[in-house]
């Protein structure tokens, strides 16, 4: 069988690639194509199309997080592939196949993910509350193999103020190792690089093009490799990333009207979604809306609706439409204009916000929050103290990471509401001509062309 490797490029779109010669060059012998994405165009609800044939009502995944009502909790970037309804590619492949084998590095939902090798950002959590970088790697006698030739994974350059080059080289490199010595029928790669700066300046300010150049560069090896390997290469993107000026404070929009609660300890405010009647899980440009009782729905519909920078508001049959009218989704889904995106903050007064809004708390908060991706702009002091909390950490010392601002108007760029253009949105790039469409490519088309690719079905 003729290898795969299916290369996750986040925010590729054709605007990136004139700027990739070396991954444009994939489709000189092969083909491009616009590709679908799906509502929200998020990586865990794309990437679990791609990898299932099916749409968010059917995979669940309705974001990169949601309410969990069975908790009466708010989770982001939960980790268990058991939460992705549906075969997965390598589990039809195998079925077909005996003796199929597959490898994943740091696609999401990893963790009891059936592929033969997994690669995933796992921190180690000490037990006096100390955090390091760190990967789950299964089979396990991978990890000291990776980590000896590459180093520990750059967990602090895979998110958050430091974000850079650094962790896609990473992956880069630790799939090279895999491709060479594993040689899996299937290698998926994800490469986070074009995520970083097209958030923080926007996809047409100069360090976009200047990221696209420097993961061109970095990818060069592994395509090089493939070639070699006379495997089939794929490189998708899960979405664009557009200009934005404008955020929307949908949680305090709320709260102003009562119907979203709070609780106060030492003095900090948090969210109560046990005791609130509407609140929204904040997703970049799209919020899921729950609402306890259906009385008020309409309500909250017209509080919401009303907003500047709101599109448009999706009840039941209108998420229908868009094949996200899961029963994990909110009961209303909001959807944001071209230039806008929903933040997650809910408290009112400066003063009261939580202690982990100015870190990079990624599971703490109850929102996705891109101003991790920054220090500070109006803190003269915050590179400085986070090299003083480095060096606690160093030391074995607890320290707080309180360097992100609270402050959205320094984001640039985001996603999540479908494309308003082709430009814009993702692009999928193919090796081999024999499969080449007539026009795009659904999002829910991925998954039977990576198989017929392996002249599977």
């Amino acid at each position: 069988m003729k290898p795969l490797v299916v290369i996750d490029v986040v925010g590729l779109t054709p605007k990136a690639l004139r700027d990739m010669p070396k991954l444009s060059a994939v489709a000189k012998d092969g083909w491009q194509a616009e590709l679908g994405t799906v509502l929200p165009a998020v990586t865990c609800s794309a990437q679990s199309t791609f990898l299932t044939g099916l749409m968010p009502a059917q995979h669940g995944i309705v974001g990169n997080g949601w309410y969990f009502r069975e908790l009466g909790e708010i989770f982001l970037w939960r980790q268990h592939n058991r939460l992705v309804g549906g075969e997965k590619l390598w589990e039809t492949a195998r079925a077909a196949h005996p003796g199929y084998t597959s490898a994943n590095v740091c696609w999401w939902y990893a963790m009891g993910m059936s592929t033969d090798v997994t690669v995933t950002p796992r921190p180690i959590y000490h037990a006096d509350g100390r955090k390091s970088p760190d990967a789950y790697v299964r089979p396990p006698e991978l990890h000291d193999q990776l980590t000896g030739a590459l180093g520990e994974f750059p967990l602090f350059q895979y998110w958050g103020p430091t974000a850079s080059l650094k962790s896609s080289k990473w992956v880069i490199g630790a799939s090279r190792q895999i491709l060479r010595e594993k040689r899996p029928d299937l290698l998926l790669t994800y490469v986070p690089h074009l995520d970083y700066d097209l958030q923080r300046f926007g996809p047409d300010a100069p360090q976009a093009a200047l990221a696209a150049r420097e993961l061109d560069n970095a990818l060069a090896p592994l395509l090089d490799d493939a070639r070699n390997a006379g495997a089939t290469v794929v490189a998708l993107s899960e979405y664009g990333i557009t200009n934005v000026h404008r955020p929307v404070d949908i949680n305090r929009a709320l709260r102003r009207e009562g119907l979203l609660e709070v609780y106060t300890q030492a003095g900090m405010e948090y969210l109560d979604p046990w005791a609130s009647r509407a609140f929204a899980v904040a997703d970049h440009q799209v919020a899921h809306v729950y609402v306890r009782d259906s009385a008020d729905v309409e309500r909250v519909r017209s509080i919401v609706g009303e907003l500047t920078g709101v599109d448009e508001v999706l009840d039941r049959e209108a998420q229908a439409r868009y094949g996200i009218d899961h029963e994990r989704a909110g009961e209303l889904v909001a959807v944001a204009e071209p230039d806008s995106w929903f933040t997650y903050y809910y408290w009112l007064d400066d003063e009261r916000k939580p202690d982990f809004a100015r870190g990079v708390e990624i599971h703490r908060k109850p929102g996705y929050d891109p101003a991790e991706l920054f220090f500070d702009p109006e803190d003269k002091f915050a590179k400085a103290r986070a090299g003083l909390n480095l060096a606690k950490k160093f030391a074995g010392l607890r320290y707080a990471m309180d360097v992100v601002p609270t402050d959205p108007r320094w984001v640039r760029g985001s996603h999540g509401r479908l494309p308003d253009s082709a430009e814009d949105g993702p692009v999928l790039l193919c090796s081999d001509p024999a499969f080449q469409p007539s026009g795009r490519v659904g999002a829910t088309d991925v998954h039977p062309l990576l198989l017929s690719l392996q002249g599977l079905k």
